[in-house]
Parts: C-alpha cells; sequence; structure tokens
C-alpha cells in the first residue's frame, strides 16, 4: 500500500522528469537521464551523472536496436560491486586486445568487454563444468568453427568468440538480446523458441548479467 506521505514527493519527481525529457529532446540529439535515491530515499532524476553505484539509467534519446535492449532490461546495478572489480582484476591486461580484437570483428570493444566479464572474469584459464574454455568460454565446437587451435591462446579465443558473437549479431538482426541468449544456449534454441530468449533460467539471468556490465562499461568508456 502506498504511503500517503509519499505521493505529493512522486508527483514532483514525475513532474521532473518530465521537464528534463522535454530539455532533452529539445537539446542534443543524443541525450540521457538518469535517476537515484538519496539518503531520505527520494527519487531524484538528472542529465549528468557522477561516479557512483546508485545512479540508473532511465532514459536516452535516438536510441536503436541495441540501445532500445539496454533500456528494456530489468535495472540492476549498473556499476560493478566491488568484489566483481576485484574479479576483474585482469581487465588492464587485455584491454587492448579487446578493443583490437573488436575492432577486426566489427563488434562493441564495450560489448566485449562486458561478454568477457561474464564468460570468464578476464581468466584466460578458466574452465567450465560443460567444457567451454578461455577468456570467452569456447566450446570445442564453437573453436573449430572459427578456426580457434589453442582456446588458451587469449588471441585467438578473444577472435573465435568476437566473430561468433557478430554472426549472432547478423543472425538476429542487431537485437542484442537474442544475440546474447544464442551465444549462452546456442543459435538453434533461439530458433526453436520463435526467435525468442529460450525459457532457460541460466540463459536470462546470462542476458541480464552480460547487458548490466554493458551498461557500466558504456558508462566508464564515456567517462
Amino acid at each position: 500500500m502506498t504511503n500517503e506521505n509519499q505521493r505529493p514527493a512522486r508527483r514532483r519527481a514525475v513532474r521532473v522528469l518530465t521537464l528534463l525529457l522535454l530539455g532533452a529532446t529539445s537539446g542534443a540529439s543524443r541525450a540521457e537521464i538518469f535517476r537515484y535515491s538519496d539518503a531520505q530515499g527520494r527519487a531524484i532524476f538528472t542529465d549528468h551523472v557522477l561516479v557512483s553505484p546508485h545512479y540508473r539509467l532511465v532514459w536516452r534519446s535516438s536510441i536503436g536496436k541495441i540501445d532500445s535492449a539496454l533500456q528494456a532490461t530489468p535495472p540492476r546495478a549498473i556499476v560493478a560491486s566491488r568484489g566483481r572489480r576485484h574479479k576483474w582484476r585482469n581487465k588492464p591486461e587485455f584491454t587492448v586486445l579487446i578493443e583490437e580484437t573488436a575492432r577486426e570483428a566489427h563488434v562493441s570493444a564495450d560489448l566485449l568487454h562486458a561478454v568477457v566479464q561474464a564468460e570468464s572474469a578476464y581468466n584466460p584459464r578458466a574452465k567450465s563444468t560443460a567444457g567451454a574454455m578461455g577468456l570467452m568460454q569456447l566450446m570445442p565446437g564453437t573453436a573449430q568453427r572459427y578456426g580457434v587451435t589453442d582456446v588458451w591462446d587469449p588471441t585467438q579465443n578473444l577472435r573465435g568468440g568476437a566473430h561468433y558473437l557478430k554472426d549472432l549479431l547478423d543472425l538476429f538482426e542487431n537485437d542484442l538480446q537474442l544475440a546474447l541468449a544464442a551465444y549462452n544456449a546456442g543459435e538453434g534454441a533461439v530458433i526453436q523458441n520463435g526467435n525468442h530468449i529460450p525459457p532457460y533460467p541460466e540463459t536470462r539471468e546470462y542476458v541480464r548479467r552480460v547487458i548490466d556490465n554493458f551498461k557500466a562499461q558504456r558508462q566508464q568508456s564515456d567517462s
């Protein structure tokens, strides 16, 4: 049940958001609105975000399919927790390689980072119980398909995974959620489900996690 004392504050928040949206659409061709809660739990909307885990992107102008997927995904923390930052301690070692591989494969470097974070947390020796290996957790069949002769070689592993991801984006017409679901569960599973995310809890969680990572990485790249 809504607390009566909260209603005026919520109405004010809606008015503020409306004014921000009007200002954003009348200005630059690409604008963003962020939301956070202050110490009293009040919703604050702004078009200027500081480095904080409490800010959440709630609106962006001139969005395409990938941006739509970012907004459509249920909101979670955009900035990684301290624990994940610690897990990603190898990130600087592979940043240049990821950027070069992304350019070669014509995919977003931020997206490639997001997948690596979710798959292996930048551990080139990671191996799953299912047999997926390396930075991008390639299965043996996928590695062979993309000419990866040594899955433990970060360069080969990233290249194979990046080209696979690019092919999935092309296959599903740049639908980010479907491409990520296919990367996790296989393109056949997505197609058999009528080009929808398969009803597997692991796959649904994977798509949300990668998109959360993608949001955080884009914020870091833009800052």
